[in-house]
């Protein structure tokens, strides 16, 4: 080990930011679909053995090395999104590397700044290895709410594929996990570095909380209740519209018919159709036109619906009543069994460079343009807000990218029955995108201890109990629909109850273990 150590101190710089940049590309390979957590062990050591062997009278070593690592993960964690510059590659391709470098390299500076501070004030062994985890754990709170956030890919978002571990976001939520995870992938290097009784005694200690909340995890879904709301039958319509097809004006007729076919068909759960059905849920921008404004598409909706169930669908709307240029929202849109639009929800949380383009100002004039084409940018909706749907229901609606933010999903002051999820992940094809977006919005069901109705367009549409569990899913880039009855929600959770408290109080339980392993060092 002591010759690994000194091999690393001795390496050229440009090695060391080569290694630091695959380390953090190997770290990302544990984000779902392929949920190679193990890697983390790998990955984390080598870079924190990067970081600790770096020149301490240089700040360029430590934030250069942090970006690198995080550069590499990020690269990874977010190649998927490239895929949607490849739906238009004639008006878009070129924008591609711009969009994406500024992106992996703008995430990447929280991690420099992280590695930057705990150079400076970490110490070694397990001093870093606890530093270097508030650190990141602060970082990744800071990037999921600085100019808008973008919580996307969170290192948290390992415990996907970790059995009963991401049960404690119930707890901690997702940056919580964060904080841990970093932790104990560290411990391997903080074992190798620091030798004394009490760091080992304190590294044993971190180790075990490993197995006890994984087996806590299990003993928790063991035990979760299956009770389903009575009265109540979802039917979730994936059409699989692909992207480059999707806004085609000659293609909303035949988008349209497709959506009422599979909406009405008997499946093997409902051989009598829609008939019994409560509710059925289109995703994001179901239909390439304005169905609140479609007297047309309104009169062939009712006898569908059939005065007894309820459409809740993704549509764009637009409000011309504020100014001479419309409003335009990427909105949910709730129809009774008559066909009329009662309810709607606004997204809020909008996509940058999606569905509005940061620093416009600047970009336009260079030629960037947002990859969803509308006049202007899209409107923002005054934010989350419980809805009573046809039947009495109170959900929470979420369009697409809200559902990656683990904080404010919901009104507190009005807690929903079930969280609804519309999506359109067709943008992304059959990339890793659509796997991560999914198990986010998993991760929601854990921390708010709700059920999730997700209807995706290409998919990955899914029913999740509010345990995080999986009761139905449709393959990705297929059509189908899902019958569901409706699980019930739980209790509130400590994590709904109170959010980041349990995750600054591992900051500071954190901090307080370097103070200590500090004051016991021999002097």
């Amino acid at each position: 080990m002591i010759r690994l150590i000194d091999r690393m101190a001795g390496l050229p710089q440009w090695q060391r930011g080569a290694l630091s940049l695959c380390s953090g590309a190997l770290f990302a390979l544990g984000l779902p679909p392929l949920g190679a957590w193990p890697l983390a062990f790998i990955a984390v050591p080598i870079f924190l053995l990067l970081l600790d062997t770096a020149k301490v009278s240089s700040w360029r070593s430590g934030f250069g090395l942090g970006w690198l690592f995080g550069l590499g993960y990020f690269a990874v964690a977010f190649h998927w999104i490239g895929f949607a510059f490849l739906i238009d590659a004639a008006t878009y391709l070129w924008m591609m590397p711009f969009m994406l470098g500024a992106l992996a390299g703008g995430m990447a500076l929280y991690w420099g700044l992280a590695a930057l501070a705990v150079k400076r004030w970490g110490g070694s062994g397990l001093r870093l290895a606890l530093s270097f985890s508030a650190a990141i754990a602060l970082a990744e709170w800071l990037r999921g709410h600085l100019f808008t956030g973008f919580p996307w890919a969170a290192p948290g978002l390992l415990a996907d594929g970790m059995g009963g571990l991401d049960q404690s976001a119930a707890l901690i939520g997702m940056t919580g996990l964060t904080l841990l995870i970093i932790l104990w992938a560290s411990l391997p290097y903080a074992l190798a570095m620091d030798r004394r009784r009490a760091s080992l005694l304190a590294a044993l200690a971190i180790a075990l909380l490993l197995p006890v909340l994984w087996a806590w995890g299990d003993l928790r879904l063991a035990g979760a209740a299956d009770e389903m709301v009575p009265g109540v039958a979802f039917r979730i319509v994936q059409p699989n519209v692909p992207q480059e097809q999707k806004w085609r004006e000659d293609n909303a007729r035949g988008i349209f018919d497709e959506l009422k076919q599979l909406s009405a068909q008997p499946t093997a759960d409902r051989p009598e159709g829609i008939g019994g059905v409560t509710h059925v849920v289109w995703p994001e921008s179901a239909v390439p036109f304005l169905i609140d404004e479609s007297p047309v598409a309104r009169t062939e909706l009712q006898p569908m619906l059939g005065g007894r169930t309820a459409l809740i669908t993704g549509s764009i709307r637009r409000d011309d009543r504020a100014s001479e240029d419309p409003d335009v929202f990427n909105s949910i849109i709730v129809f009774d069994g008559s066909a009329e639009p009662v309810a709607r929800y606004d997204k809020w949380r909008l996509v940058p460079g999606g569905e509005f383009l940061p620093l416009g100002w600047l970009l336009e004039p260079l030629g960037f343009r947002k990859i969803v084409r509308t006049p202007g940018n899209f409107t923002a909706g005054p934010g989350p807000r419980t809805i009573t749907l046809p039947g009495g229901l109170k959900a929470q609606l979420l369009v697409c990218y809200e559902a990656i933010f683990p904080e404010r999903l919901v009104d507190p002051r009005d807690r929903p029955q079930l969280i609804i999820n519309v999506t359109n992940d067709g943008w992304f094809g059959r990339s890793t995108g659509p796997w991560q977006h999914l198990a986010q919005t998993r991760l929601r069901a854990i921390e708010q201890g709700l059920p999730v109705i997700r209807a995706a367009n290409t998919g990955i549409s899914a029913v999740i109990d509010s345990y995080g569990q999986y009761l139905k899913r449709l393959p990705l880039m297929e059509a189908g629909v899902i019958d569901s009855p409706l699980p019930a929600a739980i209790a509130t959770t400590p994590y709904a109850r109170w959010g980041d408290l349990g995750l600054l109080l591992m900051i500071f339980a954190t901090m307080g273990g370097v103070i200590l392993l500090k004051w016991s060092a021999p002097r």
